[in-house]
């Protein structure tokens, strides 16, 4: 009888390992995460012993480690990133930067060789994205301010790893021959050269190859030019002797700025967990234990060292970025643990030979030593010091009792609570839902009845009655949440009439993509309202005021229907804005023209407040 190939048992090994212990220390309340490490662990060398070959393993991490940076490169389009380049740039290189001066600063201390400090202490610096992201969604701490400034931190981190992993082979080969005759110079120059043409090259070539690719209208051969994008650059890039996970980043960059991003998204998306727990249990099955009890005082110092330096960063950071002292807590508990890029870091390292594999591995298991606690320590926090920092008031309670109101209201700001009381005042009742606690609390002060609930959850929603409602209004404050809800809402609430808020002309033109025709910008009308008013003041009676704005108003918004099209085409874009500009400025030089003839014959009729009323 046959033996079953050596990747179909491994394969069973895995999958088997993963579907018993994830669910198991998902209901202890460790997470998904640490039970992908726990089951490396526990088929690996040092548990049953089931996978031995640790090299197979590495490449089962490593091409999990370039498809997740694939991933991250897809979701970081420039648009997103400027708007958060403050809090990125700002905080995220504030917590980088000073977590690994102190971590540096504590490894020559205790007499370790700078490379191996420097190393160990940018990997250190980092802290899981997947772990955060996570736990900051359970807790619906994402819109908060501790949220925004978690998420900025972590996505500068995402990035901080690329430079982090080129810069590696410097100091490998710098620490073998002290960058012999100049060697590292030419290292750094062809790094530059090969990057800066992949991003050249792909921003010439990769959207008109995509779009013949569409053209074929063969969904399965668009998601294999996607990946065989990913695989061609990262196979460059190691031709030439950097890393794959680099190359996989830039390929996710350029196509981020393309419009087949999301057809991307959602075909790549259901890989996108396997591939993560695949790359955890390579990396508990690559812990070396034998070195973690040779040397468990030198790892609990890592540990504490770690956790310590980390969190006096971060808490000190905390308080300039405006967030609550009872947020703190959690904020620093959560970007203070090990991430799972220092994995990559340190094994890539010692593939470098900037140190050992046996300091690689004792680096490592700290990292997962810190993620073990982090859960722990977030208890901790909930039971002895969040209750005296917030006055152990109770937590509020979501949306449980099913609802009827014929309108449902996801977000009750500013924009929000005007709709509200309109149609309260109408008689028209609402079900009103927010996910801010602050914001809930201050409004039921006030007689309003508002439910806490995220409205982009699928199960909130039937619960708020969006089965049989007949109108849903988007009016939540954050634009990725904003489009969430509108998605869920089409696919299983077709009846139901979207009115959505748009924060600028970007998210009015997402939100038209997606096919939702009641879009108002949200400072639109008060803004015209304003500059009616400077009218009145210069000398315009009220009626010509608003015969102007009015006509103002209407050529702004035939104008953006006829932008819409373009919207992702700049040149197209500016012409087509140009040549409505102009022909807005003509239209009203002639209106005035007849104005002031009209004032010279004596006739000073206008017309009345009806006219040109849309």
């Amino acid at each position: 009888m046959e033996h079953a190939p050596a990747w179909l048992t491994n394969s069973l090994i895995y999958l088997s390992a993963a579907v018993i212990v994830v669910p198991l220390s998902r209901a202890i309340g460790l997470g998904s995460i640490l039970g992908y490490l726990a089951a490396g662990i526990a088929i690996g060398p040092w548990g049953l012993g089931l996978v031995s070959n640790v090299e197979d393993i590495l490449h089962f991490a490593e091409f999990g480690v370039v498809l997740m940076l694939f991933l991250i490169g897809l979701e970081l389009e420039p648009r997103r990133l400027w708007n958060l380049r403050r809090p990125i740039f700002g905080a995220g290189s504030a917590q980088v930067l000073g977590c690994a001066a102190l971590l540096f600063a504590a490894g020559v201390a205790a007499g370790a060789p700078w490379r191996v400090a420097l190393v160990a202490a940018l990997g250190l610096a980092l802290s899981s994205t997947a772990i955060a992201l996570q736990v900051m969604g359970e807790r619906n701490l994402l819109p908060t301010s501790s949220g925004q400034a978690g998420f900025s931190i972590l996505l500068f981190q995402d990035v901080a790893a690329i430079p982090i992993l080129a810069l590696l082979p410097l100091l490998g080969s710098a620490g073998q021959a002290q960058a012999q005759d100049g060697n590292s110079w030419w290292e750094a120059l062809r790094i530059v050269l090969v990057i800066g043409g992949i991003i050249l090259g792909g921003r010439l070539l990769l959207r008109p190859l995509l779009r013949w690719i569409a053209k074929s209208r063969t969904p399965e051969i668009f998601t294999a030019a996607a990946l065989l994008l990913v695989v061609a650059i990262a196979a460059l890039m190691q031709l030439v002797g950097l890393s794959m996970a680099l190359g996989a980043f830039l390929a996710g960059v350029l196509l981020a700025e393309s419009e087949y991003k999301r057809e991307l998204e959602t075909d790549i998306e259901p890989f996108k967990g396997l591939l993560l727990g695949l790359f955890f249990i390579a990396v508990g099955m690559s812990i070396d234990f034998g070195v973690l009890a040779r040397s468990p005082g030198v790892m609990a110092l890592i540990v504490l060292a770690l956790l310590v330096l980390k969190g006096l960063v971060i808490w000190g950071i905390a308080r300039p970025m405006g967030i609550p002292l009872a947020e703190r807590p959690v904020f620093t508990l959560l970007l203070a643990q090990g991430g799972e890029f220092a994995f990559v870091v340190f094994q890539a390292a010692a593939g470098a030979r900037v140190f050992s594999m046996e300091t690689a591995s004792l680096l490592i298991g700290a990292v997962a030593v810190s993620m073990l606690l982090t859960p722990l320590l977030l208890v901790a926090a909930d039971r002895l010091l969040l209750p005296r920092l917030a006055g152990a008031g109770p937590a509020l309670d979501e949306l449980s009792e099913p609802q009827d109101a014929p309108v449902i209201i996801a977000g009750f700001g500013r924009y929000g609570q005007i709709i509200g009381r309109l149609l309260t005042a109408q008689g028209v009742r609402s079900t009103v839902l927010d996910h801010d606690a602050d914001m809930v609390e201050a409004a039921r002060a006030f007689g309003y009845q508002v439910h806490y609930g995220d409205a982009s959850r699928l199960d909130l929603l039937r619960t708020a009655g969006a089965g049989h409602a007949r109108v849903l209004v988007v009016a939540v404050d954050d634009e990725e949440q904003s489009l969430r809800i509108v998605a869920l809402a089409q696919e299983h609430f077709p009846q139901l009439e979207l009115v959505a808020r748009a924060r600028d002309v970007t998210h009015w033109n997402r939100l038209r993509d997606q096919g939702v025709t009641r879009v108002e910008r949200e400072v639109f009308e008060s803004s015209l309202r304003s500059g009616r008013t400077v009218l009145e003041v210069l000398g315009q009676t009220p009626h010509e005021a608003r015969q102007h704005a009015m006509r103002f108003r209407r050529h702004n918004m035939e104008l953006f229907e006829k932008m819409h099209p373009h919207y992702r085409d700049r040149q197209r874009l500016i012409a087509v804005v140009k040549q409505g500009r102009l022909q807005l400025e003509e239209q009203m030089a002639r209106e005035r023209a007849e104005d002031e003839e009209r004032r010279k014959r004596g006739d000073e009729r206008l017309p009345g407040w009806d006219a040109d009323r849309r």
